[in-house]
């Protein structure tokens, strides 16, 4: 029985109030959605696998993406707000 080549990667996930790095060995070949539910976190911080938005190094990726040994894949939150509606805002208010 032949082993499994395994690689490291990290899954990082963040709050305002909490930042979690969760290190990984997974087999070569493992997709950046895999690792993110590997890693617990989607459960841990109640996360939906639909819709899910990741990416890797601060660059978006598809959850289909197959990771690279030291990959760290990001897990990302929905945005609160829209940003083009804060900046007409802060312009409206005279804000920089």
């Amino acid at each position: 029985m032949a082993m499994t080549e395994l690689i490291e990667v990290e899954v990082a996930y963040a709050t305002q109030a909490v930042q979690r790095l969760v290190p990984l060995s997974v087999p070569v070949g493992t997709s950046a959605g895999e690792a993110a539910e590997r890693s617990g976190l989607l459960a841990e911080f109640a996360v939906a696998a639909e819709g899910l938005r990741l990416g890797v190094f601060g660059k978006a990726v598809p959850v289909e993406h197959v990771l690279r040994a030291g990959d760290r894949v990001e897990i990302y939150r929905p945005l609160l707000a829209d940003p083009k509606e804060v900046r007409r805002r802060r312009a409206r208010a005279g804000k920089p």
